[in-house]
């Protein structure tokens, strides 16, 4: 029985066997308070390593290996936990504990290499009991003088321990000086957990031999026969289990591009037979993505170990909005892979040419394997000669200098491949998809991304005599008082008279949560309306782009007020989400700085309350009623302002839509009669061979100061001026 001040919960597991029972004690308040130890854990790579150089395998599971190590006093107290028997405590440690991985990791390294000791105490060989009022630490190390031999040549992964050999006895005797070690430590090896004098066995998720790792998911065809996920949970769910095993699976970020974009709103339309012709070709790009991964994780290559004697070769693709690498080298006059490696562009790299792509699929697989790579030739294959230029030329500036000082360690050999691929790469084909026919593949399921400048959401268009409503809501806090007051308005259109305005006040409310807080105002507001039309103003960024789906919501107070809003707003599936300036939001902001003056809510309910409410609202400015014309043309018209009288006129809205598809058509085409803009565009997508070489070199000394974006046109970046604007070459 414990009288510790610590109560943990805990929840009782019943293990594969049927038998056995596993503690699970929820210990998150603890962790939470708890200093992490700094240890250097194993890399899983680093693991997987140099296993082509043996024959034999053994792979072993420590029993209940975090109970070798004795908890001090102090930490006793801390891991109590509730039972219905009353509170205990462990004398050994447990699972669970933030600091448990590494203080066990540590333990094995000592057992296996001797390098640090921890002190023993007479009746106890694993730890001592350092003094409770001064020491934080579970256990304690001091160096070791009688450093030995290590017992196996490599480090286990926590409890998970491989032994190689390159012969039976040397297999054995590796073995028997690790059972020395686990008698001498109090170590003990689970014997159904166990794999010995094997040519294959199973070891961190993988199947690992001489000929190459093999991906081993636990339970493959659960995995396979899988359903599409319901809930963004679950989705998050089957891409974790699959992006363990991404380096087995090509150009995997390119196909579960479309998966990572859903958002809880996508799903909630997917459940409702209502709502899904709404999002019918994201559902359909999802369910294809969503089915070729599982196709792909059931037909993994096994990849061949990493030979130093042979020449790697790199194949760099990429398309609109996603690059990917394979690593490889030839066996016996056939490539096969080594390893695979894929990304998603960001919204700024979206508008990159496409040779700046392959550079970036080109660094991220030389990142990826700098240990493997660094001091050797490599041999890379790209679709466009153009990425030789940049080893080439000289004064490059910008990212592409930046770029090529990266790569000027390396010794790169560009090799472009041409229609006939397949004749280049030799047997390439069997193991690596075309990048012709990825290309087609990759059409059906192209995710939403656009350029950054391209994010920003639409404003709602009002048509004239149009019924609808539209809620504003406004949220602010004191820092030194601790106080949050928020606020929110329903106004009727098209007449915009005030329908109700609310203010609350509430205690430790950060500013974002009054934000959200007025946001489930207005949703409270409207409860009893009619559904129609729904436009939701604020002027916080945050809540409208993390409800939008724009942004992740990470902080643990926010995420379930943004569920709470995400739940309400499923009531109102025609609504639209508006982000203002704060000065167009002067009326929620009027009354919710009221409420925090004053450090109460109200409910507004004067008629000359509601006519203040009104004269401040300039939303109506923003959401102006759109002229509707027989023959619609671009028309310029001056702007809106407040008359002495308080009489308000709505302007007609420029359509800007139209402005600026006549603009790029008559920019493309003065740049298109231009011989040489032209061709300095054909440079820069990568279509080289249209070109004469004389005129390639000279549009090389000039490249690097200019872009070509989504719709064709060239712009002028200026060195000194590139990361401050752009200016439209005409």
């Amino acid at each position: 029985m414990s009288t510790s001040p610590w109560a943990s919960p805990i929840v009782v597991i019943i293990k594969k066997n049927g038998v056995d029972i596993r503690l699970c004690i929820d210990y998150r308040l603890v962790n939470s308070l708890t200093r992490l130890m700094i240890y250097p854990m194993p890399l899983i790579n680093d693991l997987l390593e140099d296993l082509d150089k043996v024959l034999w395998y053994c792979s072993l599971d420590m029993a209940s290996g975090f109970w070798v190590v004795t908890m001090t006093d102090r930490a006793r107290a801390i891991s109590a936990f509730i039972t219905p028997f009353g509170l205990f405590e462990w004398n050994r440690m447990p699972f669970g504990l933030k600091n448990a991985p590494q203080i066990y990791q540590r333990v094995l390294d000592n057992a296996l290499y001797g390098f640090s000791r921890i002190p023993r105490l007479e009746g106890d060989p694993v730890s001592k009991q350092p003094d409770p009022e001064t020491s934080s630490d579970l256990i304690l190390a001091e160096p070791n003088d009688d450093r030995k031999k290590s017992v196996l040549g490599r480090r286990s992964y926590i409890d998970d321990i491989l032994i190689t050999a390159e012969s039976w006895d040397h297999l054995c005797n590796r073995v028997e000086g690790l059972l020395d070690v686990c008698d001498e430590w109090n170590l003990s090896v689970s014997v159904v957990k166990r794999f010995w004098g094997k040519d294959q066995v199973e070891y961190l998720g993988h199947k690992v031999s001489s000929h190459g790792p093999e991906a081993n998911p636990k339970d493959l065809s659960a995995l396979t026969d899988l359903p599409f996920p319901g809930s963004l949970r679950a989705m998050q769910s089957f891409l974790g289990s699959l992006n363990y095993y991404s380096k087995f699976i090509e150009d995997y970020a390119i196909y579960a591009a479309v998966l990572y974009e859903l958002r809880e709103v996508d799903f909630a339309a997917m459940n409702k037979p209502e709502n899904r012709s709404r999002i019918q070709n994201l559902a359909a790009a999802a369910q294809k993505s969503f089915s070729k991964l599982k196709e792909k994780v059931a037909s993994t290559p096994i990849l061949r170990h990493f030979r130093p004697e042979l020449q790697p070769v790199v194949v760099v693709y990429a398309n609109d909005w996603a690059i990917s690498a394979a690593l490889m080298q030839e066996h016996d006059t056939v490539i096969h892979p080594v390893m695979f490696s894929s990304r998603t562009l960001k919204s700024n790299e979206l508008s990159y040419g496409i040779v700046e792509k392959e550079v970036l699929a080109l660094l991220r697989v030389l990142d990826l394997g700098h240990n493997r790579l660094v001091g050797r030739e490599i041999k890379v294959l790209a679709r466009y000669s153009t990425l030789a230029w940049l080893f080439r030329s000289s004064g490059l500036q910008g990212r592409l200098g930046q770029w090529a000082a990266l790569l000027s360690p390396w010794i790169l050999e560009i090799v472009k491949c041409t229609k006939g691929e397949d004749e280049i790469l030799g047997a390439i084909a069997a193991t690596i998809t075309p990048r012709a026919e990825v290309d087609q593949a990759l059409i059906a399921i192209a995710p939403r991304k656009e350029p950054r400048r391209k994010i920003q959401a639409p404003i709602p268009t009002v048509y004239p005599g149009e019924s609808m409503w539209v809620v504003s809501f406004d949220g602010s806090a004191r820092v030194k008082r601790g106080g949050a007051a928020y606020s929110a308005i329903l106004w009727k259109l098209p007449e915009w008279t005030v329908v109700r305005a609310r203010s609350e006040y509430a205690d430790g409310l950060t500013v974002n949560e009054a934000e959200y807080r007025g946001l489930l105002l207005c949703m409270d507001l409207l409860e009893g309306e009619a559904q129609q039309r729904l436009v939701i103003c604020s002027d916080s960024n945050l809540v409208i782009r993390q409800v939008r789906g724009e942004i992740d919501c990470k902080a643990p107070g926010l995420t379930l007020l943004r569920q709470k809003a995400l739940d309400r707003l499923l009531a109102w599936p025609d609504h639209e989400l508006l982000h203002v300036k704060r000065d167009w939001n002067g009326s929620t902001d009027s009354l919710a700085g009221a409420a925090l003056q004053r450090q109460a809510g109200v409910e507004v309910e004067e008629d000359s309350d509601f006519e203040n409410l009104v004269t401040l609202n300039r939303l109506e400015e923003i959401l102006a009623v759109k002229e509707v014309e027989e023959h619609p043309a671009a028309k310029i018209c001056p702007v809106a302002t407040r008359a002495a009288g308080g009489s308000r006129s709505r302007p007609a809205v420029l359509q800007e839509e139209v402005v600026r598809s006549l603009r790029i058509e008559r920019i493309k085409q003065a740049q298109d009669e231009e011989a040489w803009i032209a061709g300095l565009k054909k440079y820069l997508v990568g279509a080289v061979h249209e070109l004469p070489p004389e005129d390639t070199k000279s549009y090389h000394a000039v490249g690097s100061d200019y872009e070509v974006d989504l719709d064709d046109l060239l712009f002028y970046c200026p060195p000194a001026k590139r990361f401050l604007t752009s200016v439209r070459f005409l």
